[in-house]
């Protein structure tokens, strides 16, 4: 499975600015997306103890919205950088099929996808409105991985049995995040992110 993410910024965080108007670091908080690119390969074994297909079977992900948090640090007037942060992200696994096994749960794991990004932002920082792109790295933390649901429909359906018990574990990723924005300065203390 393709472990890289695309944590996206939902529109509407709050700006809450650290100091004065031209303070250098900036707190912003709301809500955070993250969208996985999934990939898998087949589920062969599985398909083969469940009698579908060959290359009828893979894993799916959903996506989840967490608390975000981001610090955000002048490092010009318009060069910043910014960590994101937030809440451990949840992610419920699915069969992705053509056949009627399509959406069976299969598990769930958590992550936490701490991602460091630079920023250019356009005009000045007397600006009201601001836009922004960036570029990073993120680099995610994976825990809390069970398939004990799909292990247990298995074993009660007598496909297999308590010896062949299912596991899932994670690796670590890095993969590349592009951001794109923009900031709204409501007064000196107050914006929208």
């Amino acid at each position: 499975m393709k472990k890289t993410t695309i944590a996206k910024s939902i529109a509407a965080s709050l700006l809450l600015s650290a100091g004065m108007a031209n303070a250098a670091i900036h707190v912003n908080i709301g809500a955070i997306t993250v969208s996985p690119d999934e990939s898998s390969n087949s589920l062969d074994v599985v398909e083969t103890i469940v009698g579908t297909p060959a290359n009828s079977l893979y894993l799916g992900l959903d996506s989840n919205t967490q608390l975000g948090i981001t610090i955000d640090y002048d490092y010009t007037e318009n060069l910043v950088f910014e960590l994101v942060a937030a809440t451990p992200f949840s992610h419920e696994i699915s069969v992705k099929s053509s056949t009627s096994l399509n959406g069976l749960a299969v598990g769930e794991t958590k992550h936490l996808p701490p991602t460091l990004l630079a920023q250019y932002h356009f005009g000045t920082a007397e600006s009201q409105l601001r836009p922004f792109v960036g570029a990073g790295l993120n680099y995610t933390i994976f825990f809390d991985e069970n398939v004990d649901t799909f292990d247990n429909t298995l074993t009660s359906l007598d496909l297999i049995t308590q010896s062949n018990k299912l596991s899932l574990d994670l690796d670590p990723s890095f993969g590349l995040a592009l951001q794109a924005g923009a900031n709204y300065k409501i007064n000196d203390k107050w914006g929208i992110h």
